[in-house]
């Protein structure tokens, strides 16, 4: 998205660890318009049940919008978090206005607006896993590494706050990966793993390192990405923290800092913001 982000990794969910689902953020606020990611038809439209959202108010339905691919009919488009404006039969283009942004109770309580996206068999679009995978086609812009989480606090509420590093990076937060360099998009330590992309072919048991502290060996790879576990954690100010990172496509990458509960952290737009690591 423009002047927005997206994510692969960064969601406890099972498409996110398999390499089949994205999240794309297009910055805008819960119950305005999400545009439409792709080309396609509508297919079917069916609501589902979820969870009673904890520590927020969240919508307890969600809304899976299927579309069939204008540019490969054999494909089909699985949406989820978006409650419709269109209707079956109608045809959308990527921007066109899809539906409006829910707060799904799928989500955790400093989730931002976003649009779920999985490219399916006609046969089997809606369940949670069997989607196809996905590669990413943007490339890796960093020629070095972050050697500390410190920075400015750009953005500031109960349930997260933002802060814009004092290194600067373009696209994501970057990090050593057996002697290359890989961006970090993951919600750590809480979602337990890491994703990492990168401009190589990622080997089976190589070490991340984060700020030169081990985070983690790679447990799974799929093209130019792949998955590692969680050995570190993180405070701010002696408390514990977690961290949600992305990739920002066209601006350089903020870090999202998480409380353990909303309104925990005591952090002011301008504050300096470090992570200690351990």
């Amino acid at each position: 998205p423009e002047e927005g982000r997206f994510s692969f990794f960064n969601s406890p969910y099972p498409s996110h660890r398999s390499f089949t689902g994205i999240d794309l953020y297009p910055e805008k606020r819960f119950n305005e318009a999400a545009p439409s990611p792709v080309a396609g038809k509508v297919t079917k439209i069916r609501w589902v049940k979820c969870p009673k959202g904890k520590m927020f108010d969240g919508s307890t339905r969600d809304c899976v919008i299927l579309l069939r691919s204008l540019e490969n009919p054999e494909r089909w488009i699985k949406i989820l978090h978006v409650s419709p404006l269109v209707n079956v039969g109608d045809v959308v283009e990527p921007g066109d206005d899809l539906g409006m942004l829910l707060r799904s109770g799928f989500f955790n309580f400093w989730t931002d607006p976003h649009v779920h996206v999985e490219v399916r068999k006609p046969s089997d679009p809606i369940r949670a896993r069997g989607g196809f995978k996905l590669e990413r086609v943007i490339t890796v812009k960093a020629s070095r590494v972050v050697n500390e989480l410190r920075g400015r606090v750009v953005e500031s509420k109960p349930e997260y706050s933002l802060v814009a590093l004092n290194e600067r990076f373009e696209n994501g937060i970057p990090v050593r990966l057996n002697g290359q360099i890989g961006l970090l998009d993951a919600g750590i330590p809480h979602y337990g793993w890491v994703g990492i992309h990168t401009d190589v072919n990622p080997s089976l048991g190589g070490i991340v390192r984060l700020c030169k502290r081990e985070l983690g060996k790679i447990r799974s790879a799929y093209s130019n990405m792949c998955i590692s576990d969680c050995n570190l954690v993180f405070t701010l100010d002696g408390k514990p923290v977690g961290l949600s990172l992305y990739l920002f496509p066209s601006s350089p990458p903020l870090m999202k800092i998480v409380p353990r509960r909303p309104g925990e952290l005591d952090l002011k737009k301008l504050d300096e913001a470090s992570i200690v690591i351990s």
